[in-house]
């Protein structure tokens, strides 16, 4: 029996996280069996093959049926493909900026943390249980807790770890003491048992404790967002980590954080409805989460104004980018799915590209502060052209990928029965903010005299400034050629799929 289970079991759904974790074994095996004195940047290669293999299979499941595996708590549907799909681009480009750090390409075990940490992100994607949920949530967050402080013997590295390690494990004590009130209301840890369950309505006696769940589970996914007022964790850590783990942070894991708290607040809070009112829980708390979104998006751009760190400049922007997200989710509109995946998609190419730049010139320049990039319009025209692609982007100037990305967010506040004008006002008015600090780094780079030594860039990080640089531009100019993917997927019926 066992064995005609197995064989009948539709392995090639699986398919892509199944290639990532013959990876992970495939890299443990190849460090016990390399020589000492050999390049450990095969390990790094062979990993990258496999995240490129792991796309390719995965597009390949983009004419598949949905379906639910695993006793409903893996599910294959639109919602997994797309959001897996900016996973992967995001771990390619991570991968390769990696390989030409010279501080982490010899450590293989750095690329094992990472395929681990992916393998976590792609499970939640997919994931309709919140026991699975949760497991793929803990081997994204311990895997990242030991990639920020792989530099050991880096001061500012360890001191990043030890702050990401704190505020992890609290984030993860709260998050789970929320589910485990979901589960003791509903007596199931399924989506969809869950959400049937709920939407015939909470008993007024344990309203309260549902709210309570809400509020928990909301604080505790905060923290993963580095939303505020759960942000002061992501300065200090964008900026001990080596910039490859830095890039990661900020791109595949956020998106991990998003996809959990789609798949958990509209799976379950958006059906749970109060007695007394006939509302759902989350119509309920909307106004709080919304009161999050707009701290995000003003706090975020008005201390990135101080900072003179490219890094920290980036993960203050990287707090009001998520508040914009968050704009998204809260207004629930019908283009919410569509908003929160092209501006992922997007963040990820204009993230991962400027960090690129601002690695390399730190590493060659011995800093990453504002005057580090004083005249590198004569030294590198290259960079600075694509330095200002990736800058304007950030900002939402037209042309550009960022720009489409923000606009989707705005037209979907207002499009909301409700409408969330001051929502999208405030978006609005930060978005002006931020180009105080942003041109501030354009000024830098055109019209301030600085140093005359050429930034050179290896060849797998000049690869992925002009990969990013394009995309960034392509995606601005003509955003039909991926939201015409999205568009052939049905995914608000494919996500609420019994």
């Amino acid at each position: 029996m066992t064995w005609k289970a197995l064989s009948e079991f539709q392995w090639g759904t699986m398919g892509p996280e199944i290639i990532l974790v013959a990876a992970t074994l495939l890299l443990l095996t190849l460090e016990l069996l390399l020589p000492k004195n050999a390049s450990r940047k095969i390990v790094g290669w062979v990993g990258l093959l496999s995240v490129v293999g792991s796309l390719v299979w995965l597009f390949t499941l983009y004419s598949h049926k949905p379906i639910s595996l695993l006793a409903g708590s893996f599910k294959l549907d639109s919602f997994g493909l797309l959001f897996k799909t900016i996973l992967l681009i995001g771990a390619i480009l991570v991968l390769l900026l990696a390989l030409g750090d010279k501080s982490i390409a010899e450590r293989s075990e750095y690329y094992t943390l990472f395929i681990t940490a992916l393998i976590g992100a792609m499970y939640m994607a997919s994931s309709s249980d919140l026991i699975t949920l949760f497991v793929g949530l803990e081997l994204l967050s311990i895997s990242s807790y030991i990639l920020v402080g792989i530099q050991k013997r880096r001061e500012g590295s360890s001191e990043a770890a030890l702050k990401y390690v704190i505020n992890g494990g609290i984030s993860t004590a709260i998050t789970l003491f929320g589910l485990s009130y979901t589960y003791g209301l509903t007596g199931t840890t399924n989506f969809t048992e869950m959400n049937l369950a709920l939407q015939q309505g909470i008993p007024s006696s344990n309203e309260f404790l549902m709210i309570l769940a809400f509020v928990l589970v909301f604080v505790g996914l905060s923290f993963k967002l580095a939303s505020v007022p759960f942000h002061m964790w992501a300065p200090d850590v964008y900026e001990g980590a080596p910039t490859p783990v830095t890039a990661f942070l900020a791109t595949v894991s956020k998106t991990g954080g998003f996809i959990i708290v789609l798949r958990i607040f509209l799976a379950i809070f958006t059906g749970a409805l109060l007695m007394k009112e006939q509302k759902s829980v989350f119509e309920v708390m909307q106004p709080v989460v919304a009161t999050l979104a707009a701290l995000s998006m003003i706090i975020g751009n008005t201390i990135a104004l101080k900072q003179n760190s490219l890094k920290r400049i980036l993960a203050y922007s990287g707090i009001a980018h998520g508040g914009y997200v968050l704009v998204a989710f809260v207004s629930i509109s019908p283009f919410m799915f569509e908003g929160i995946w092209f501006y992922l998609l997007a963040y990820t190419f204009m993230t991962i590209g400027i960090l690129t730049i601002v690695y390399n010139v730190q590493q060659q320049r011995g800093s990453d502060s504002l005057s580090s990039f004083a005249g590198l319009i004569k030294t590198n025209p290259f960079l600075a052209i694509t330095m200002t692609i990736f800058v304007l982007s950030l900002a939402g100037i037209p042309l550009t990928a960022g720009f489409i990305g923000k606009l989707n967010i705005f037209l979907g506040a207002f499009v909301q029965i409700k409408g969330y004008y001051v929502l999208g006002g405030i978006l609005l008015l930060t978005t002006v903010v931020s180009y105080f600090y942003y041109f501030g780094i354009l000024q830098t780079i055109f019209f301030r005299s600085g140093e005359e030594r050429k930034v050179v860039l290896p060849k797998t990080h000049l690869f992925v400034v002009l990969v990013c640089a394009i995309l960034t531009i392509v995606l601005g100019i003509k955003p039909s050629l991926a939201l015409d993917v999205f568009h052939k997927l049905d995914i608000v019926k494919d996500f609420f799929m019994a």
